[in-house]
């Protein structure tokens, strides 16, 4: 297993029972082959660059483990959400 980091920004427009939802569902994909950390959620921050016309996204970091192939199916995932403005994954153990 690897150690990973998930960076993912949420619509800020969610409710926090739909951001708290969003961030358990990740967890639960990542729970398949891997195990997550605790989410460090960073709250709402003004973005670089405006999205979807928001100037605003909710941040949350998740430290997880995982296997080789887990990022790939996670990534998949995010992508296609609509909850999810942007995200990225980084395998610590190569930084």
């Amino acid at each position: 297993m690897r150690d990973y980091e998930l960076l993912f920004v949420l619509d800020p427009d969610l409710n926090e029972e739909q951001k708290a939802e969003m961030i358990e569902k990740i967890k639960a994909i990542i729970a398949v082959d891997g195990e997550a950390g605790e989410a460090d959620i960073w709250g709402d921050k003004k973005l670089a660059y405006a999205i979807n016309k928001k100037n605003v996204g909710y941040y949350v970091v998740l430290p997880f483990k995982a296997g080789a192939d887990l990022p790939k199916e996670l990534d998949r995932r995010l992508r296609i959400s609509d909850n999810v403005m942007r995200h990225i994954i980084v395998n610590i153990d190569e930084a």
